[in-house]
């Protein structure tokens, strides 16, 4: 498939909702992009439904709220989809009540795993734990982190237990405004499973991956609007993940030039249109 240029005001006409992403899409970590305020008051004009998909699990959607409000960009609350609001569940469902969770991120990181049943400790050597809950790079030491994660992991595995890993943020890089980019959890991940596969070759000590490119984001969004997969489009800046991310649900996907450029990589990465801009 080769994608083909086409104007954001288009994709509004021909489909009947629109997901998009937050980082790279409606903003960086110097505040809104260009074209993201007049994109929101189309989409409120038009009565178009629309979500914010984002592997954000850094806030809460009420931290997103008033972030996005403080940024010109008045979105409610019930059109952001976090991949931090998949933790809880997570949780709740694979029995974690009560598991002593290594959590790396944010204040809002520690309350969702709260929220799930776990329970955050003290990020003290040496620790003692459960569960790897690798959340954001912001709000716990980076390397201080993944090092803590890491040991209390092998402390575990040569215990005879295996803790369970989950990572709600796969990202590798996000953008940090002027052409700058910053490394966050999915990197972090990575250091620790190539570690843990030295330590223990065959084990498949690996993370739980709960944004995306999974179809879990997509598939909420979709039933938060109402509207069947093939009706939406997303619109991301990154191949791996939103791209990837919205085909494995059965949605087609616009990418607008940011982290990844459109190379021809592979059919799998193929986005279904290339934007220039998302400014109407």
């Amino acid at each position: 498939m080769v994608p083909r240029a086409v104007s954001i005001a288009a994709l509004v006409e021909d489909y009947n909702g629109i997901l998009l992403d937050a980082y790279g899409i409606l903003v960086d970590a110097r505040g809104a992009l260009p074209g993201a305020a007049a994109l929101i008051e189309l989409l409120v004009r038009r009565a178009k439904p629309y979500a914010v998909v984002t592997n954000d699990a850094s806030r809460s959607v009420a931290t997103y709220v008033a972030r996005f409000a403080a940024l010109g960009l008045p979105i409610e609350g019930d059109r952001i989809i976090t991949s931090g609001s998949l933790l809880p569940g997570y949780f709740r469902e694979r029995g974690l009540v009560g598991a002593r969770t290594c959590v790396l991120g944010t204040e809002d990181s520690f309350a969702l795993v709260r929220e799930g049943g776990g329970v955050p400790i003290d990020l003290v050597p040496p620790i003692e734990l459960d569960a790897v809950a690798i959340c954001d790079d912001a709000g716990t030491p980076f390397l201080d982190g993944i090092e803590l994660a890491l040991s209390g992991i092998v402390r575990a595995v040569e215990a005879g237990r295996r803790p369970a890993l989950v990572l709600p943020n796969p990202d590798l890089v996000y953008p940090k405004g002027g052409g700058e980019l910053g490394f966050t959890a999915g990197a972090m991940a990575l250091l620790i499973e190539a570690a843990l596969a030295r330590r223990f070759p065959g084990a498949n000590l690996v993370f739980d991956r709960l944004g995306k490119p999974e179809p879990h984001l997509f598939l909420a969004a979709a039933r938060r609007l109402a509207l069947p997969p093939a009706r939406l489009v997303m619109v991301g800046d990154q191949l791996e993940t939103d791209i990837a991310g919205a085909r494995s649900a059965g949605i087609d996907a616009a990418l607008l030039a940011g982290i990844s450029r459109w190379d021809d990589r592979g059919a799998d990465l193929a986005p279904t249109y290339l934007l220039a801009t998302i400014a109407p």
